[in-house]
């Protein structure tokens, strides 16, 4: 098919090299000419892996980028919208979607062959149907259902693993205003053999996305409700109490053979410093406001949102217990992404943590594989002094917060056991084994008095 994707950030992207690789034709639109230029360069403007080798593979044969979206709508037999949604605490912002809904309709109105416009972006349940609907029919004067098609198909990108996802996906969601919507996005992926195809109706495509996500947020935050108890009870470690609940039936399948199979959500049921990203914090946000404005409040994932807003400040609260003033201490702050394999520092649990570290008076280095740029613009103008390497970052710390699960983060004892100082380490990911480094602190891990190890 031939495809136009409006959006070029991680799910425009990605979907529109994934598409390009599975034999689509695509042309990969966004209003940032700079960007534009990059990607037809074969420079992914995020650091999201594979995707680089991807674009290079596809460029010049099945995958192009412009700012032209009227040229892009007209050569194209289906477009995706993938513009931003930003939540403003209250609602999502859906200025990007109906400006391009608008823009979408105008092309629309010059073309005489049939089309099909598909939501891929996040958008509230009945956004599709009772926002973008109206507005391609407006600026098109044409009818849905007869003139062109309307759908929504939502995305389950991990950032980070990202092209991994599309390319295996463990489901494909496709939503339509009619028989035709749904047969064209059929075609769209038809290269996907095997995969589980849902087909159902916009808004409960769209519903289906805030459930997925809602489902995973209220599993960290339940794992960090107990983990902030068994810390408080003391003499509990969350993590033995995890790989406890782990071993249940209900999450671990014993093959045949003896192997244990524990699917990848149980990864969710695990305590840290909270979680964070594009999708998680706003997604709950959203669902949560749009059901008190519906008249059905949602207090469990009201629930969910406070206990995640608590999570950094436990990091703060470990360190207290060896320093109880900061002023002037060294502390270094080991990962600024909100989540390994990612530059991605929105709504990030480093960022709370590394503004309270400053603010009382400590004298804070950060390190990122990935994020060290997007952190500069983060922290600009606070002062946040950014090592070249783990090792120069924790060489002369008096304490170590541990916040992002990077793999090369595993290698810190041996990295510590090199450095000048000998810091308590707070491990806010329990990414390190308790025995292998003391002073250490783990969110969720309590242990008496006198004996912290």
């Amino acid at each position: 098919m031939k495809v136009s994707i409006i959006g070029t950030g991680y799910v425009g992207l990605v979907s529109g090299a994934c598409l390009a690789e599975k034999g689509h034709e695509v042309t990969c639109v966004d209003v940032d000419a700079a960007k534009v230029a990059r990607i037809n360069q074969g420079v992914s403007p995020i650091y999201e892996r594979d995707l680089d080798a991807m674009l290079q593979r596809n460029l010049g044969t099945r995958l192009r980028a412009t700012t032209d979206l009227r040229a892009a709508v007209l050569d194209s037999e289906l477009s995706l919208i993938a513009v931003g949604t930003p939540f403003d605490g209250r609602e999502i912002d859906l200025g990007y979607i109906r400006e391009v809904a608008r823009q979408i309709g105008a092309a629309l109105r010059e073309k005489p062959a049939y089309h099909v416009v598909v939501m891929k972006s996040t958008v509230i349940p009945g956004t599709t149907d009772s926002v973008v609907r109206p507005i391609l029919e407006q600026a098109s004067g044409r009818q849905a259902g007869r003139d062109f098609g309307v759908g929504m198909n939502p995305e389950f990108l991990t950032e980070g693993e990202a092209v991994g996802d599309f390319m295996d996906p463990d489901r494909i969601v496709i939503g339509g205003i009619d028989a035709a919507s749904i047969a064209a996005q059929e075609r769209l992926y038809a290269g996907f053999a095997g995969v589980p195809v849902i087909r159902t109706g916009c808004a409960t495509a769209e519903m289906i996305k805030y459930a997925s996500n809602s489902l995973l947020a209220t599993m960290i935050s339940f794992s960090n409700e107990i983990g902030n108890l068994g810390a408080t009870l003391g003499g509990i470690d969350v993590a033995d109490v995890m790989r406890g609940v782990h071993t249940s039936r209900y999450l671990t399948v014993t093959t045949d053979d003896g192997r244990a199979l524990r699917p990848g959500i149980v990864g969710f049921l695990e305590a840290g410093c909270g979680f964070g990203g594009s999708c998680l914090p706003k997604d709950v946000s959203a669902l949560a406001a749009q059901g008190a404005a519906a008249g059905s409040p949602m207090p469990l994932l009201g629930a969910v949102l406070e206990v995640n807003r608590g999570q950094p400040a436990r990091m703060l609260d470990l360190l207290g217990r060896h320093f109880p003033v900061l002023k002037g201490v060294r502390v270094t702050v080991l990962g600024l992404a909100f989540r390994p394999d990612t530059n991605d520092m929105r709504e990030s649990p480093a960022i709370p943590i590394v503004r309270a570290l400053l603010a009382a008076g400590a004298e804070v280095t950060a390190y990122d594989p990935a994020a060290m740029e997007e952190a500069r613009r983060v922290f600009a103008g606070e002062t946040v002094r950014y090592a070249p390497s783990l090792a120069a970052a924790v060489r002369e710390a008096q304490a170590v917060l541990l916040v992002t699960r990077w793999e090369q983060f595993r290698t810190l004892p041996a990295v510590l056991a090199g450095g000048a100082t000998r810091p308590v380490l707070v491990d806010g990911r329990r990414l390190i084994d308790p025995g292998a480094w003391t002073p250490y602190e783990g969110i969720g891990r309590s242990v008496a008095k006198g004996d912290r190890s």
